[in-house]
């Protein structure tokens, strides 16, 4: 608890509320959306950190919290407490500006690409006209200078040779679905790791929004089967009993992706272990939690190269250091052709954004 509190310890120059909010709002996420649990380790930070003193107390920022419409009374239960939606959109909102930093909403959300043509952002290069060029891209200023350079001052006369036109970049959409892994070793060993998985997802979805609306972002989730989630639910996702079907996560990713329209698709995948579970048809699992079961991991490795023949790439973030794990993830980005991470936890989400802004491409070795 105490390495969880450093970094709230500073003093922000924030209102009492604020500074609690802040804590709570990290709680929560800690918590899967947890209000009752969130409070009660309040409390207990309260009692070590000394929050709060004689003019406002925990009881006092809860009642603030349901005043600002933060939490209401559970729909399930009469006596518990759920966040909001505007405590959702906070959580994500914060997830973004503890990862990526602050950002400024633009006018368009678009990603560059190396092409020039008719795409939608202006360029500083000029280029003579061809036919079949839109005559909003005509620098009408430059062609007429051409025109008087060529003729002298006694006469106008402009020809399409004298036309040229405003170079702009390709902007493009993408469509990408960020797979979780929520099997039980996301939480083994005291380790933590589904919450920052949890808030990159947050942030990604974030980011999305506010930058890139054109784009779409889904989220699977994968365990010993997979499901979709939608990003409200993110704050309240936790990890089960569960071994790590990476075969039918990417199933389902691949079929999502199948039916968008845009022309850029891609899956990120977070999993800090070795695929360990297949489903059988008749419905059973077939599981082998020791090292790497061949069938398991060629099945894992077909569908990477399945994936890279329907031109999606696949970047993997594995949170995990295990020599090989990290051969597992080799193999798997070569059959894919796509990239690859190893990160610590509190390199993920920089590792993500850094990918998803510029699109870099970084091959394992």
């Amino acid at each position: 608890m105490d390495l969880f509190f450093t970094s709230f310890q500073e003093d922000s120059g924030k209102g009492p509320f604020e500074k609690l909010l802040e804590i709570f709002l990290e709680l929560v996420t800690h918590t899967s959306g947890d209000v009752d649990e969130a409070i009660d380790w309040l409390r207990e930070l309260d009692k070590e950190y000394s929050l709060t003193d004689e003019t406002y107390s925990i009881d006092d920022f809860i009642e603030e919290l349901n005043r600002k419409k933060f939490i209401r009374q559970s729909d399930k239960s009469g006596d518990g407490k759920s966040i909001t939606p505007k405590s959702e959109q906070l959580i994500r909102q914060r997830s973004l500006e503890q990862i990526f930093g602050k950002l400024k909403k633009t006018p368009t959300g678009n990603h560059k690409t190396n092409a020039l043509g008719k795409g939608d952002e202006q360029t500083a290069d000029r280029r003579s006209y061809q036919f079949g060029d839109r005559t909003d891209r005509i620098d009408f200023t430059q062609s007429i200078r051409n025109a008087q350079k060529r003729n002298g001052q006694d006469e106008f006369n402009l020809r399409e040779d004298d036309l040229e036109v405003i170079e702009s970049e390709h902007m493009s959409s993408t469509s990408t679905v960020l797979m979780i892994d929520i099997s039980h070793s996301m939480i083994l060993y005291g380790e933590d790791r589904i919450t920052p998985a949890k808030k990159v997802a947050m942030a990604l979805a974030e980011l999305i929004k506010r930058k890139y609306p054109k784009d779409t972002l889904d989220v699977v989730v994968f365990g010993n089967d997979a499901w979709q989630i939608s990003v409200k639910d993110l704050p309240y996702l936790k990890v089960g009993p569960y071994h790590t079907n990476t075969v039918a996560g990417l199933e389902m990713a691949m079929e999502i992706l199948r039916k968008k329209k845009n022309p850029n698709k891609q899956i990120f995948m977070i999993t800090d272990g070795k695929p360990s579970c297949l489903k059988e048809k008749d419905g059973t699992y077939y599981k082998n939690s020791f090292g790497l079961d061949p069938r398991i991991i060629n099945r894992t490795l077909n569908l990477a190269a399945a994936a890279k023949k329907a031109k999606l790439t696949i970047t993997t973030f594995m949170i995990a250091k295990d020599p090989y794990l990290q051969q597992f993830v080799r193999d798997f980005t070569e059959a894919n052709q796509g990239r690859a991470f190893y990160s610590g936890l509190n390199g993920l989400g920089s590792f993500i954004f850094e990918d998803y802004e510029s699109n870099r491409k970084r091959k394992v070795r």
